[in-house]
């Protein structure tokens, strides 16, 4: 029986490789023969720390083309990849790792010292540093050894990766993503989203999340495609690269960002073939400018870290704003009520559960958790509300947790955002519950507004109360700046509930 090793059939998807594969703005070229070399040393390497099959890599290092080959290469030995935030700190950290038990821990080479300190602590075995120059002791331990390696041959089930979720409430949980969980998603996105060896992918993602590791890379690799690896988010620099590529991932901060570039035009972006967003919601007025001013309708998707990619608008048809599209080939997704599991119809609001091959298999060490998070039929409870209109997109209204129970109504905080978005000098808004008590949880918003413009908390509130049924609209109205968001672009509700907890009292 052939391998499944994720790697294995990457490799065979290659068919020349002189290809170009990686490119960065610093001058560093790799073709895909370039990279399967770099992974084998690197792969011979991990051996030399004593790394087997099975065994755990924790790897918290700074975006580079070398980490991008650290990842492949923990493929190729056999081992889990598991990538950590960078943003991380140390007291994380140790529950991280002695969670995990890794063999390897790959750090920073000026969090070496720390990091040695902990892994003595925890009981890793092994601490190497990887720089984002082509330096550290890993780079080190791989120079001179065999450009090629051994796959260690994995079958399909066999875990290729664990990723912690963020964990906002409670502990934060493991979850494991087999070989053909990653290389079943991404093989179908290659198809939705019609890349091509022709295709240049700028990439601009972290790389310790899914969005920037497997759904940016993996895709551009099963399709043989090159990518313009950006060490960050920067829009001069991706208006300066543009002109080479075909295709974007990012979140919808890379969009607002670049909305706001006088180099941004419909010339500049006319050989573009396709601008992807995800991670966070797209607000659906970002879609109706970028539209505007660029011709281009952003395609935007749903997915999480437990299951990769489970829905995309389509390719050709309609991308409608607001929504996350249809589910993709091979994923079931329903939407249930919270409480009991029924089925629910279209356009009523419920859990979204979700079943395929992009499911993962359950969170590390936590079989309880695992099976309380899955239905007896196979279906994994995301967590997210949402719906299913009546020609089959899929929305997304919240996380359940964020759901606000007030004077015993259920208020989703999507519907009360939407119109707050919508009325003149919003950038956006947040709307979440805060203990109140007469009614147990009071609405309240959280507005940004634009630069310069006065708006009134009374007439806001009087604007709303024809839109809005009693009980949605908000005791309160508060304005910031800025939202609170995690490196992925997400709001951090609940860092706002924290903020403005006692409101009521």
């Amino acid at each position: 029986m052939p391998s499944e090793n994720l790697f294995a059939l990457i490799r065979a998807a290659v068919s020349d490789p002189a290809k170009p594969f990686l490119e960065t703005p610093e001058g560093r070229k790799w073709s895909y023969g370039d990279l399967f070399a770099e992974t084998a040393r690197i792969a011979h390497a991990l051996r030399g720390y004593g790394v087997e099959p099975g065994d755990r890599v924790a790897v918290q290092v700074e975006k580079s083309p070398d980490a991008i080959a650290l990842y492949l290469a923990c493929l190729r030995a056999g081992a889990v990849f598991l990538p950590l935030n960078t943003a991380y700190t140390l007291a994380e950290l140790e529950y991280f790792l002695g969670d995990a038990e890794p063999r390897l821990f790959v750090v920073r080479p000026d969090a070496e010292a720390a990091a040695k300190t902990l892994a003595a602590k925890v009981g890793v075995a092994h601490v190497a540093t990887l720089g984002q120059h082509a330096d550290g002791s890993l780079i080190e331990a791989a120079k001179g050894k065999p450009a090629d390696f051994e796959d260690v041959a994995r079958k399909k089930d066999d875990l290729a990766a664990i990723l912690y979720t963020s964990g906002t409430t409670g502990r934060s949980k493991g979850a494991m993503l087999s070989h053909d969980n990653l290389y079943s998603n991404s093989h179908s996105l290659v198809d939705y989203w019609r890349f091509t060896a022709k295709d240049v992918l700028i990439h601009a993602l972290p790389i310790f999340h899914t969005h920037g590791l497997f759904v940016a890379t993996n895709v551009t690799l099963l399709a043989g495609g090159r990518m313009i690896f950006l060490s960050k988010f920067d829009p001069d620099l991706i208006m300066k690269v543009m002109p080479e590529a075909t295709a974007m991932m990012g979140v919808p901060t890379f969009y607002t960002r670049l909305l706001q570039h006088p180099g941004l035009t419909k010339e500049a972006t006319a050989h573009m073939r396709l601008f992807i967003s995800g991670s966070a919601p797209l607000l659906a007025e970002t879609h109706r400018e970028w539209s505007a001013k660029t011709g281009h309708a952003i395609l935007e998707r749903y997915g999480m870290t437990e299951t990769n990619m489970n829905t995309s608008n389509p390719y050709d048809g309609d991308r409608v704003p607001g929504t996350v599209g249809f589910p993709l080939p091979g994923v079931e997704i329903r939407v249930a009520d919270p409480e009991t599991g029924k089925l629910l119809g279209t356009d009523e609001i419920g859990m979204i559960e979700v079943k395929g091959r992009n499911v993962f298999g359950g969170y590390w060490r936590m079989p309880e958790k695992t099976k309380a998070e899955f239905r007896p039929d196979g279906f994994f409870i995301t967590g997210d509300l949402g719906k299913i209109d009546g020609r089959g997109y899929v929305h997304i209204v919240g996380r359940g947790k964020d759901l606000i129970i007030t004077g015993g109504f259920n208020v989703y905080p999507k519907e009360v955002e939407s119109e707050l978005d919508a009325l003149p000098g919003v950038v956006e808004s947040a709307v979440i519950g805060l203990a109140h008590k007469d009614f147990g949880e009071g609405v309240t918003a959280v507005i940004v507004p634009e630069k310069g413009a006065k708006l009134d908390e009374a007439e806001i509130l009087k604007t709303l109360e024809a839109r809005l049924a009693k009980f949605k609209l908000p005791k309160r109205v508060l304005f910031m700046e800025d939202l609170p968001r995690n490196t992925m672009g997400k709001v951090q509700k609940n860092l706002l509930r924290e903020q403005f907890k006692g409101l009521y009292e």
